[in-house]
């Protein structure tokens, strides 16, 4: 197991270039399955998930090539197995993105349930309902998802019940080979979201309203192969951000869509930046200054990303003022308040919102991470504690920041990897 030790106190400088959305290659890996053809996706970030989900076509029958950057050639022409073992799910919640592809595709499909979550777990009951309301009969056994339609799925009118993007995904991939017309309504506006309906349209997909509330699908005969090349990851964009707006330094993000992280960008000025913005470029320079405090409160796109609490909550740690943060999409998600306390954060948790009193310094100390976000915020204090900060348990951040440490050094961090 692993950790990173950080020697904090250092202002970031210098340029970044955004690695690919994780949260958009999954699913567009997924979404190779439907089609016989060769696909090529360009611009995947080297990360556990991506591996793991390139693991879980391989074992479904689709021919990988891998050229040197991580560029994929998929061929979904020898796909002999529509089971999904649980050895390979149980490691990553987007497996289940290969339910709709295989079920539209093959007539069948047979999906561990991601991570051993039990049937109660809204989001997979959501993906669950609405592939039965286009025609699927689903049953449970010894923990698969077991999925038939073999006249082929039908279009539906399909009213989500809470936004959830990974449902909205699986329908969308789905309905691609349903026969007529399927309308989601409630669904996922994630710029990852469009993301996916944009690989599926250069696939043959007929496609309307992706990035807004109401989707609306036309069902073709088959989809054909396609280029495509995955979108820039927002959310890292706006950790190396934040890290840079806490130690008070500047920054030149390279390969970023600035629309992306609008909300991100707003609150980041509140706090003291000056941000300028190009078409695929963002500059932030604190200029030494020590943030102000602000206040986030999550919610679905184009709301305050949930997966930009943890990292903000650690900005407001040292900045002057009171900052109340509020997570209102994931319950447990304020969690590594808890560990920044040992490094002499003022944290008080009030239901799901975390007041933050602002302090001039942290203390650098042994910390564990709890998940990826977290994990993140934890290197942001560390980055700006005096002394040593060691975070432990470093995998949960190596599934989602490609070279984390590798980057940061490149901005001037004193941060290395150690293993144990």
């Amino acid at each position: 197991m692993g950790s990173l030790l950080i020697r904090g106190g250092r202002p970031l400088h210098g340029r970044l270039k955004v690695s690919g959305a994780k949260n958009a290659a999954l699913p567009i890996l997924a979404g190779t399955l439907l089609t016989q053809e060769v696909t090529r996706i360009h611009n995947l970030p080297h990360l556990h998930d991506i591996t793991t989900m390139m693991e879980l076509l391989g074992c479904l029958g689709v021919g990988l090539t891998v050229d040197e950057r991580l560029g994929i050639e998929v061929d979904g022409s020898s796909v002999n197995n529509v089971r999904a073992p649980y050895e390979l799910v149980k490691t990553m919640r987007a497996s289940i993105l290969v339910l709709g592809p295989l079920l539209a595709r093959f007539g069948e499909a047979e999906v561990s349930f991601p991570g051993g979550c039990a049937i109660g777990s809204r989001p997979v009951d959501l993906h669950l309902k609405g592939l039965e309301a286009m025609g699927a009969d689903i049953t449970v056994e010894d923990g698969y998802i077991k999925a038939k339609a073999p006249g082929g799925l039908r279009g539906a009118d399909i009213t989500l019940e809470t936004v959830t993007v990974g449902g909205t995904e699986n329908l969308l991939m789905a309905a691609t080979l349903a026969h007529g017309k399927t309308v989601l309504r409630n669904a996922a506006r994630e710029p990852e979201v469009v993301d996916l309906a944009q690989f599926l349209i250069a696939m043959g997909a007929k496609i309307a309203g992706a990035g807004s509330s109401t989707i609306e699908i036309e069902g073709v005969s088959a989809l054909h192969g396609c280029d495509y090349t995955v979108m820039p990851d927002r959310i890292e964009a706006g950790t190396y951000l934040v890290a840079v707006a806490a130690t008070g330094g500047k920054v030149r993000l390279e390969g970023v869509i600035p629309s992306h992280v609008a909300i991100v960008l707003d609150k980041l000025r509140e706090a003291g930046a000056d941000i300028s913005v190009e078409s695929d470029a963002i500059e932030l320079d604190m200029a030494g200054r020590r943030p102000s405090a602000v206040a986030v409160t999550t919610a679905p796109y184009p709301g305050f990303p949930t997966d930009m609490q943890a990292q903000f909550t650690a900005l407001n740690t040292i900045a002057e003022g009171v900052g109340r943060v509020t997570e209102t999409v994931f319950e447990n998600r304020l969690i590594q308040t808890h560990e920044m306390n040992r490094m002499g954060a003022d944290i008080q948790i009030e239901g799901n919102t975390a007041i933050v009193t602002g302090r001039p310094t942290l203390r650098g100390a042994p910390v564990m991470a709890s998940d990826l976000r977290a994990s993140a915020s934890l290197v942001i204090a560390g980055l700006v504690a005096s002394g040593e900060t060691v975070v432990d348990r470093i995998y949960h951040i190596d599934r989602g920041y490609e070279c984390i440490e590798e980057k940061l050094q490149s901005l001037g961090a004193d941060i290395r990897r150690q293993t144990h």
